[in-house]
């Protein structure tokens, strides 16, 4: 019997709830059940295979990771935990290998110009991962795979709701002894043959209270603690030659905090208000180490007006507090935002219409103004097409504006202009779609290593010697995303496509690390208390540190055995072919990984 697919409701395209059918932005939805049952490795994995984002990683799981949405980099993504902003703000990205797998219910991908709605950075898209909330009766989850490499994952929880009450309880502990990040003879001789693995320890705590119909008060914590061995290299007195024996480590604490209201004060008025804070936290080094800490403060007050089922306005005020304090800056930095957000959404017949607009005002940078527009026309009961043109600014990260020798404080923010075009069709348990886009991007924030083309320090004149930040080209950004969903009989298959030409509009060269085209296959099978599954990622070759690496592919299986209704035993085989893969120039994957493991759930999902 086919598998109906409920449609389901996202919150990212629009900052507001909204049927993901009646979307006109291009949104990717990564549900519950599939991060349940997925082989990925990582977040960062799981956004490779199910939304079709790029991943670098330097080595295995734990190791430190960019990513690129739409060939945006990764300070060209925002990511949001439950609506709050997080990542390091003095490299301009979010730390995947900080966050377990277990810790998410669901994750919402925008891909496309967003900055009109979440300003700066949106240049690619935005991220947003959703922590787990409870209902219903008490309910206790558990689950405790063990694999190769000395693998292994832990975690514990407990949720429910009663007399208004809604709590969700979370934690555990996970870890790797890996391999060697790095391959011998590497380009800057950093290797060490030791093994580089890592522990995470994690928690979550969402709790809520309804006082009455339509008002919820909630909390929500999320933390977590790394502890992650790399291969590198230091060069200390009193001869300053290179040494890359010490026990390189990276320690990375996160957390985020929220207290928020959402209240339906009329059927016209919903309203929305949220205080947050975020902590990044890096130590990172071996016999010398280096501190890299963020503190984002963040304020925001959101208001939906509801004119009828069809139509609907967003106005929406957002305070941004970023600070950093980092070892070699001479002196601690922070910058404010503030931000007005204006949107609107709306159905006519079988015609769609969105707009945002949203003025920033930075300490820093001073005033970016964004705007969005798109439509869509439901052309056949099946059958859908859209267009959407957006603006976007990235702005520069406080290394690119402080770090000793390198930054440089009136580096400008880069801006860019996008626009894409899709076709949807949908009839019962099929789906397909194509998306093509163009996004142009200008005053690149990069590496200028002419360092006569570099501010004048009277204090210092060899200040630059080697070179500082500086806006230095233009991008062009274009490619073309195909997807393809069958369910039938207990079968689920899905496929991703993604093609990428992103290169640099002044030479032509492509953009470094960015594949040309990325494919992605998952096959599952229900049959019994029986599943069965397997997927296959293809990555194409890619230009990094002056060669040009070559294209992998990694097949992973699957199954699981349910032996009652709350409990099942889980079987995954990673990279079963053993294929080498070099996720980034002289850095390696792991080879064939085999995992089993035991899972309980409460509500026998």
């Amino acid at each position: 019997m086919a598998q109906t697919q409920l449609d389901p409701v996202t919150i990212t395209g629009t900052r507001e709830p909204q049927p993901l059918s009646r979307s006109i932005a291009d949104v990717v939805v990564i549900n519950a059940t599939t991060i349940r049952n997925t082989s990925a490795d990582s977040v960062g994995d799981l956004l490779r295979r199910e939304a079709g984002v790029q991943i670098v990683r330097n080595g295995g799981p734990g190791q430190s990771s960019g990513y690129f949405l739409r060939g945006a980099s990764s300070s060209g993504t925002v990511v949001l935990i439950d609506g709050v902003r997080v990542g390091s703000a003095t490299l301009g990205q979010a730390e995947f290998e900080s966050l377990s797998l277990s810790q998410i219910d669901h994750i919402e991908v925008l891909r496309g110009p967003a900055s009109s709605l979440y300003g700066a950075d949106a240049v690619g898209g935005v991220i947003q991962i959703f922590t787990k909330r409870g209902d219903g009766p008490l309910s206790l989850t558990g689950h405790g795979p063990y694999g190769s490499y000395n693998s292994y994952l832990g975690t514990l929880g407990i949720s429910g709701g009663q007399s208004g009450f809604d709590y969700a309880v979370s934690g555990g502990r996970e870890g790797s002894d890996g391999k060697s990040a790095l391959r011998p003879n590497d380009q800057f001789g950093n290797y060490n043959p030791d093994d580089d693995g890592y522990k995470r320890t994690f928690g979550n705590l969402k709790l809520g209270y309804t006082p009455a119909a339509g008002h919820r008060i909630g909390l929500n914590v999320v933390a977590s603690k790394l502890n992650a061995q790399y291969d590198s290299s230091e060069f200390v007195p009193p001869d300053f030659a290179q040494d890359a024996s010490p026990d390189f480590r990276n320690h990375l604490k996160t957390s985020v905090v929220s207290l928020d209201y959402r209240g339906k004060m009329s059927d016209l008025w919903t309203t929305t208000l949220q205080a947050s804070k975020g902590i990044d936290d890096l130590e990172s080094g071996g016999t010398v180490t280096d501190r890299f800490k963020t503190e984002r403060q963040q304020a925001t007050w959101q208001n939906a007006l509801s004119f009828g089922p069809d139509h609907q306005v967003v106005l929406a005020y957002e305070y941004l507090r970023e600070k950093a304090d980092v070892s070699v800056f001479p002196e601690k930095q922070s910058r404010n935002n503030n931000a007005l957000i204006a949107g609107y959404s709306g159905v006519f017949g079988p015609a769609g219409l969105q707009a945002s607009l949203r003025h920033d005002d930075n300490s820093v940078y001073g005033n970016n103004t964004t705007g969005s527009v798109g439509a869509s026309y439901q052309v056949t009961p099946s059958f859908k097409v859209r267009a959407l043109y957006g603006t976007t600014f990235r702005a520069p990260t406080f290394n690119d504006l402080y770090y000793p020798g390198f930054g440089v404080a009136s580096i400008k923010p880069e801006k860019g202009k996008g626009i894409e075009l899709g076709l949807a069709w949908q009839s019962g348990d099929t789906t397909a779609g194509a998306t093509v886009y163009r996004n142009k991007v200008k005053d690149l924030i990069g590496y200028q290593s002419d360092s006569t083309q570099c501010p004048v320090n009277p204090d210092d004149p060899f200040y630059y010697a080697f070179g500082c930040a500086a806006n230095t080209s233009r991008a062009l950004l274009k490619g073309a995303t195909l997807t393809l969903g069958q369910h039938w009989n207990g079968l689920s298959l899905r496929a991703i496509v993604d093609f990428l030409d992103a290169t640099d509009s002044d030479t032509g060269v492509r953009l470094a690390r960015r594949a040309a085209h990325q494919e992605t296959v998952t096959a599952d099978y229900g049959f019994g208390a029986w599943t069965v599954g397997g997927s296959v990622v293809s990555v194409g070759s890619r230009p990094d540190g002056g060669v040009v690496l070559g294209g992998y592919g990694v097949v992973d299986l699957r199954s699981t055995w349910r032996f009652a209704p709350q409990w099942r035993v889980e079987a995954n085989l990673t990279n079963a072919l053993d294929h080498r893969v070099e996720p980034a120039r002289d850095y390696r994957g792991l080879g064939r990984q085999a995992w089993i493991g035991i899972r309980y759930d409460g509500n026998g999902r």
